[in-house]
């Protein structure tokens, strides 16, 4: 019998993400590393790598954000997820994080720091529950939640998509 969305929210003690679905930290670093670059020399310290579980419902959506580190997504159980990038370059990129190799679904994604992203389950599907690594790890202070009128201005051809998943 397949487990339901709420057996792995319970299951794995998950709490409600700031960006849409739940998440549950699953490891973080003690090393740390110093990423401030800062002209005044001031240490801004982070973990080297956070990884958490992550997972979305299908009435649910990631909402457009980005972080300062890169992240790496892998993809556990349920359906795809459908990973939105915007790029500077203003182009919309579309990534299935999913099991089906064979349908063009990829089992890990890295999402490039400080890129505009969201994600949400294809449709169809109920529930993705996937893993996120951060390198350097992940710190609250480091995340973006985009505001709909800017990423609009920015990315205007892709009008419907931002609507659609920001908040």
């Amino acid at each position: 019998m397949p487990l339901s969305a709420q057996i792995y929210i319970q299951a794995l003690q998950m709490q409600a993400h700031p960006e849409g679905g739940f998440f549950k930290e699953s490891y973080r670093s003690t090393h740390l590393i110093d990423v401030s670059g800062a002209p005044d020399n001031t240490p801004v310290l982070r973990s080297v790598c956070t990884a958490i579980y992550f997972l979305l419902e299908k009435d649910n959506f990631s909402a457009f954000h980005r972080i300062k580190s890169d992240e790496m997504w892998h993809f556990y159980a349920g359906q795809a997820l459908e990973v939105l990038e915007l790029r500077a370059t203003g182009e919309l990129i579309r990534t299935l994080l999913g099991p089906d190799i064979l349908r063009g679904h990829v089992h890990q994604y890295v999402v490039r720091a400080d890129t505009w992203f969201a994600s949400r389950v294809v449709d169809g599907g109920a529930f993705s529950l996937v893993g996120c690594t951060v390198a350097p790890g992940f710190d609250f202070a480091d995340f973006c939640l985009a505001e709909r009128n800017a990423l609009l201005e920015t990315y205007p051809r892709h009008g419907e998509i931002i609507q659609a998943l920001t908040r």
